[in-house]
């Protein structure tokens, strides 16, 4: 029987790419422990790009389903 990894909230992977940038802006670290920062940021990113592009896709069911017509898009 496999355990299920959770995974970190939406929020929780935010903060942890926040605090990243905080110390690699603090310039004190090695180039490899920069660099290892940058990788696991990348990743932090993708995971939250992913959660809002499913979130954004949840919405546009949900307005569909209720027949609701409004613009999703950004309003400059």
């Amino acid at each position: 029987m496999s355990k299920k990894v959770k995974k970190p909230s939406f929020e929780d992977t935010l903060q942890r790419l926040e605090t990243i940038v905080g110390k690699m802006e603090s310039g004190e670290a090695t180039l490899e422990k920069s660099l290892n920062w940058f990788e696991e940021g990348m990743e932090l990113i993708k995971s939250c790009r992913d959660e809002l592009v499913e979130a954004e896709q949840k919405v546009q069911e949900l307005v569909k389903k209720k027949g609701v017509e409004f613009d999703l898009r950004d309003k400059e």
